[in-house]
């Protein structure tokens, strides 16, 4: 796009809720939209025409660098707060505690994002493109990794939990089927949702921009977990459950997409949901 001296549009957080006058897409206030000044109308940042950058150009991004900085964050704080409160001891209070957990899993949680991170980009190739650490505009949150790929796009959430994995399914015959996921003693299930409502973010990217034909699946991979000597990746609620080396074993697998539509695809997102930094 030409910057703002020679055109009339602008990229830029909306003010207020407005609908994209190219896919009529509903965009809430806080989304990342572009705005023509000329005809007063706003567009979703993947109906702006075509972008031919090359994919080599794409940033993927570092993987987990949004939890590290939130780490460092609330690291930085506790130590001005201690330090503050107690001008001539903080240095001992500090030296003599730890950050407490919920901080420290900030911490523990880009770790794991860089590990997995670095397994995909060894899987990279001049059709399967990852990009880490992505913002979803108009919120707080972020996906850990994008793959896209032939086959189309992985959306990859990274735990780096301790304890072994297991697929535990209570019910069945007389009452209601319950898939459940265990990971140690802790029931996560509720990380699956988590998920889907990623997947669902790209699926509106994809086919706004006319992608409608490219799939996305859902990956819940755990880094560092304990998995069973003849263990299998398991599927729960259209969520596949993995380690990194399987996940980057998907994600090489060949596709029926052509080089085009993947480049196009990659391009798309790479917009849609920009890198942190």
């Amino acid at each position: 796009m030409a910057s703002d001296t020679d055109s009339t549009e602008k990229t830029m957080r909306l003010r207020y809720a407005g609908r994209c006058s190219d896919c009529h897409r509903d965009l809430a206030a806080g989304t990342v939209a572009v705005y023509d000044r000329a005809t007063r109308t706003v567009h979703c940042v993947t109906c702006t025409g075509t972008d031919s950058t090359p994919p080599e150009q794409i940033v993927s991004g570092p993987a987990g660098e949004s939890a590290a900085k939130k780490f460092q964050q609330l690291h930085d704080a506790r130590e001005k707060r201690i330090r503050d409160a107690h001008p001539k001891l903080g240095g001992l209070i500090l030296a003599l505690t730890d950050d407490p957990q919920s901080t420290k899993a900030w911490a523990t949680g880009s770790r794991g994002e860089q590990q997995l991170g670095r397994w995909l980009d060894d899987a990279a190739t001049e059709h399967v493109h990852p990009l880490h650490d992505r913002r979803i505009p108009g919120t707080r949150a972020n996906i850990d990794h994008l793959v896209i790929t032939p086959q189309g796009v992985f959306v990859i959430d990274a735990k780096k939990y301790q304890g072994r994995v297991e697929h535990r399914v209570d019910g069945g015959f007389l009452s209601p089927r319950i898939d459940k996921l265990i990971v140690g003693r802790r029931d996560c299930t509720k990380l699956v949702p988590g998920v889907v409502k990623q997947v669902e973010r790209v699926r509106v990217a994809l086919d706004a921009a006319g992608l409608t034909d490219v799939p996305a699946y859902g990956m819940l991979c755990f880094v560092d977990a304990e998995w069973g000597l003849f263990s299998r990746p398991f599927t729960i609620g259209a969520v596949t459950v993995l380690w990194p080396r399987r996940a980057a074993d998907y994600v090489a697998r060949s596709g029926a997409l052509t080089a085009e539509t993947t480049q196009r695809t990659l391009r798309v997102l790479a917009k849609a949901f920009p890198a942190y930094g």
